[in-house]
């Protein structure tokens, strides 16, 4: 049955300017086969259509209009405003704070923190790639500019002195975001973690520290304080073991099967299980699953259970690059492909699933949330919305720091150029394969 599920989802159409290769290799005869000629055409569209707000130019620099340049632009032209306010620790002074009425005094006191450590969550894998020789200088020349921006960001935010100082302890969503920066870190231990002087390793263990005064809901916050503990190990600090065993046991039980956890004891409908519980098991597995023997144990149903998770994201996502409006947080726009990205990043994506067609979906994911009008305001940041501005989707807990999480779709970008995520040429994801016409595999659970 593999050999069928690769034959349905792995051979739809692609982008005529690589057609006469990909007949000579037989591939494209394949498609044929399978596509009538009205939805051939519609597929070998794809890529056509690209908006010019694709291209960011935030910085000074310009991309063009192929997937990872559109990445690469609306990657700039979201986090510009964050890293160079960071850089001059000028963030809290500066970056506005949309929240639910009655609520910006008490969102003031989180949402720079919630700002830097879920953009930096997004980008630290590509801050830690080195490049090769398929990578344009003006990629090189932007990367280079925004490690040192986000060292120099990393060193204030826990600068007590700092006036960008990230207050960690004061609001319980420090637990939350500082999870989210020692995400970031661990993903960037060359880049980012290695690159911290003594002061500030010593200063960033304190405030992970202060977060253990917190309390943690019974639910994936869990697994915040289990990803700090892991973070204070690899600083060489004194970890507590038992809050990362109590996570993971806990996450262990709550699996309710087909790849999707509850979110504490019960089943939540929405994107939980890719915002935070797959990605941060993963990591914290990553980190810390050879030091006790039942949690290496724990790493093949982990990993299986996330594969079969991406698989279900990439079947969520519409010829348009639409999704269901399904739970909270939907203001986290393309970050709610968290899992779905982070599975291509660690090249674990099932065997049926190209990984091109997986680019193709968190492009239009990408076009579809981060261009409309309205995303930004007219200095650059983001608004509370999913297809524009929506301030009726911000939940309580939402403000403008909120929305980075949308970074999470970049993951990828920490794949080089000349890997096959971006090289291949193009195929389009389920949905659009599906109704256009080709002959895709059935799904099966897990």
């Amino acid at each position: 049955m593999e050999d069928e599920a690769t034959a349905g989802l792995g051979m739809g159409g692609v982008l005529s300017p690589t057609r006469r290769t990909l007949l000579r290799s037989g591939l494209m005869a394949g498609v044929a086969g399978l596509l009538p000629a009205s939805a051939l055409a519609e597929v070998e569209r794809t890529g056509a259509d690209r908006p010019d707000s694709g291209s960011g130019t935030a910085g000074g620099l310009r991309f063009g209009n192929d997937d990872r340049a559109v990445w690469l632009g609306l990657l700039e032209q979201v986090s510009e405003p964050v890293l160079s306010c960071l850089s001059r620790r000028e963030l809290r002074a500066k970056m506005p704070i949309e929240a639910v009425a009655g609520k910006q005094a008490d969102r003031a006191v989180v949402s720079p923190l919630e700002a830097m450590g879920r953009l930096l969550a997004g980008l630290a894998p590509w801050l830690e790639m080195e490049p090769d020789s398929a990578e344009e200088s003006r990629e090189t020349e932007l990367r280079a500019r925004y490690r040192r921006w986000a060292v120099a960001a990393i060193e204030s935010a826990v600068d007590p002195a700092s006036p960008d100082y990230m207050r960690f302890g004061e609001n319980n969503q420090t637990l939350v975001d500082s999870a989210f920066l020692a995400l970031a870190l661990l993903r960037a231990p060359r880049q980012l973690l290695a690159r911290l002087d003594e002061t500030a390793r010593g200063r960033l263990v304190a405030a992970l520290v202060k977060t253990r005064e917190l309390k943690t809901p019974f639910n994936n916050w869990l697994l915040f304080a289990a990803l700090n503990e892991a973070l204070l190990r690899v600083l060489g600090a004194t970890w507590d073991r038992v809050r990362v065993d109590y996570a993971l046991r806990e996450l262990q039980a709550w699996y309710l099967g087909d790849g999707t956890y509850g979110d504490g004891p019960q089943f939540h409908a929405d994107f939980y299980n890719s915002i935070v519980i797959h990605p941060f098991l993963l990591q914290l597995l990553d980190t810390v699953g050879d030091a006790q023997a039942e949690w290496k144990a724990m790493q093949e149903a982990v990993r299986k259970r996330a594969q079969r998770q991406a698989a279900i994201q990439e079947r969520m996502i519409s010829a348009t690059g639409e999704y269901p409006v399904l739970g909270r947080s939907m203001t986290y726009r393309s970050g709610v492909f968290h899992l779905l990205a982070d599975a291509a990043r660690r090249q674990m994506l099932p065997p049926h699933l190209l990984p091109q067609q997986v680019r193709g979906a968190l492009t239009a994911v990408q076009r579809r949330t981060l261009t409309p009008a309205g995303t930004f305001t007219k200095d650059g940041w983001l608004q509370i919305g999913l297809a524009g501005h929506q301030p009726a989707l911000g939940e309580g807990y939402i403000s403008t720091g909120s929305l980075y999480l949308c970074s999470a779709a970049w993951l990828p970008l920490g794949l080089p150029a000349s890997n096959e995520f971006w090289s291949a040429a193009a195929a389009p994801w389920t949905q659009k394969a599906a109704w256009a016409g080709a002959d895709v595999a059935a799904d099966h659970a897990l």
